[in-house]
């Protein structure tokens, strides 16, 4: 089993929690952050010590307060992790069930594991912990692996969501051009935003636009 662990968590109650099921599988060495700041100090001070975490645990948000940050999400610390110690694995414990974020988290920044917070959270943290440890095979819980598979998340990309999410937060179909000129996202021809969204009613079988935004909501892609 891991014998030293980090987990990135910013809530005390899950920390204890999360605690509780560390010993359980019967962890060594296990230290606690609510900064992703003080989590990427913590990776770099046990690889200069000569002592690297093999393990770390991470929620994906992170409450802003007083104090600034240069890391602020569950992302931006994997990622810088991964730059220093890129053989650490890494499960990811969070409330997030948006399946886009999922399943960059595992195509993208290439993580070990990912369980989602709830009722039978601390089991299913459990049987991941076993499995990455145990195996090289990637961890999510049964009810989440279609993500894995769905096709639709293969098809649909980063510059589709945020054309619905705009959609979704007023922003007409002719007025999209400019908005999309003010968030410096590209294409943004009037022509190309209406032919991705004409080809985006016609993948989802969208009468118009609204019924678009309600498919697209009820499958958590915005």
């Amino acid at each position: 089993m891991f014998t030293k662990v980090l987990l990135a968590e910013d809530l005390d109650s899950i920390n204890i929690a999360v605690a509780t099921t560390l010993d359980e599988v019967n962890i060594e060495e296990v230290e606690y952050v609510k900064y992703c700041d003080d989590a990427l100090l913590k990776i770099k001070k046990g690889i200069q010590d000569n002592a690297p975490y093999q393990l770390l645990i991470t929620d994906l948000s992170f409450k802003e307060d007083f104090r600034p940050n240069q890391l602020n999400s569950g992302e931006a610390l994997i990622a810088a992790v991964q730059e220093i110690q890129p053989n650490i694995k890494i499960i990811v414990f969070s409330v997030d069930e948006k399946p886009t974020r999922i399943k960059s988290l595992f195509e993208n920044l290439h993580i070990n594991a990912f369980v989602l917070k709830g009722r039978n959270s601390l089991p299913e943290l459990k049987k991941a912990i076993k499995k990455v440890f145990e195996s090289n095979q990637n961890y999510i819980a049964p009810n989440l692996s279609y993500i894995l598979q769905d096709k639709i998340l293969y098809k649909i990309d980063n510059y589709d969501i945020q054309l619905i999410q705009q959609l979704a937060n007023g922003v007409a179909q002719d007025k999209m051009d400019a908005k999309f000129k003010e968030l410096g996202i590209e294409p943004n021809s009037k022509s190309t935003i209406e032919k991705r969204i004409s080809k985006l009613k016609d993948y989802f079988k969208a009468n118009n636009t609204v019924h678009l935004i309600a498919i697209v909501k009820d499958l958590g892609l915005i």
